[in-house]
């Protein structure tokens, strides 16, 4: 299935660049990337899904997108509010106008699908989160003593400081592309990524989700569907976190652990993931 790169405008004129595959009228599927990542991780999923039946769209997100990137500098312009408004607002511009639609997220992405599963529940069909804990899961791993999640976390407060933009930008961004690379992200899906942070300025916007939001949310327990997939190798978030995500969804829930797998997950197991979406999809029909 033919994947079309479109501008999606949302209603406060924000102008997201999206890919886009599937029947217009056919069930919705929402796929929101991590940082410092782009639409360009579902590559693989978009089609799989469209070719199954659904319409699937994955955006480069707010400050993602050069024509939704307002003045990071104004950190009202990167609230949870916004973040997760912005979810809604694309669903409904795909067109799932007062239709409940599937929704997946990965890294900063999963975030907002869990804060829209929780502010929102009635618009889900399903939910599908990548590496990013249950928030209430997340929070308690930190505040462990005994645990190593504050220092898996230790990036977080790099990314406050005002130089840090410049710092990852420098060299042609050589520090970006070795933090991805080590990783196990291949070069050409740090290119791919870089072409859409294409500068100081777009990253900026998206350091400003990390400066605008407090990461340790609290939240009540998920009713939706939630099929939850995590990397044993992930280097960023724990098993601790991982493994007590279950105890905050109180809906039908689903662990899949990919072994070897790290944060980045999609660059190194995109065809079993995908595989696992539409799975999970497709038994929680709208």
């Amino acid at each position: 299935m033919t994947i079309v790169t479109e501008t999606v405008e949302t209603h406060p004129g924000l102008q997201f660049s999206t890919d886009i595959a599937g029947d217009p009228g056919a069930d919705f599927v929402l796929l929101l990337h991590g940082f410092p990542e782009s639409r360009h991780i579902w590559r693989e999923t978009v089609p799989l899904l469209s070719g199954a039946g659904y319409r699937a769209a994955a955006p480069d997100q707010r400050g993602y997108s050069a024509g939704a990137r307002p003045d990071p500098a104004d950190l009202s312009n990167y609230t949870y509010d916004r973040l997760v408004r912005d979810a809604l607002d694309l669903a409904d511009a795909c067109g799932a106008v007062g239709r409940r639609f599937h929704l997946v997220g990965h890294d900063w992405g999963a975030q907002i699908a869990w804060s829209v599963a929780s502010r929102h529940p009635e618009r889900l069909a399903s939910l599908t989160i990548l590496s990013r804990p249950h928030p209430m899961a997340f929070r308690a791993a930190m505040a462990d003593p005994d645990g190593d999640q504050a220092y898996r976390s230790r990036h977080h407060k790099a990314f406050l400081q005002p130089t840090t933009a410049d710092l990852m930008m420098a060299d042609g961004a050589l520090r970006f592309r070795r933090m991805l690379a080590a990783q196990n992200v291949p070069n050409a899906a740090i290119d791919a990524h870089l072409s859409v942070i294409d500068g100081r300025d777009a990253l900026e916007a998206t350091l400003a989700w990390y400066r605008a939001n407090d990461i340790l949310l609290e939240m009540g327990s998920i009713a939706t569907p939630t099929l939850y997939i995590w990397g044993d190798a992930d280097a960023t978030v724990g098993p601790k976190a991982a493994l007590a995500t279950k105890q905050f969804v109180t809906g039908p829930f689903h662990m899949e652990v990919i072994p070897g797998a790290g944060h980045f997950m999609m660059d190194e197991a995109a065809g079993r993931i995908s595989e696992l979406v539409l799975a999970h999809i497709a038994a929680n029909p709208t």
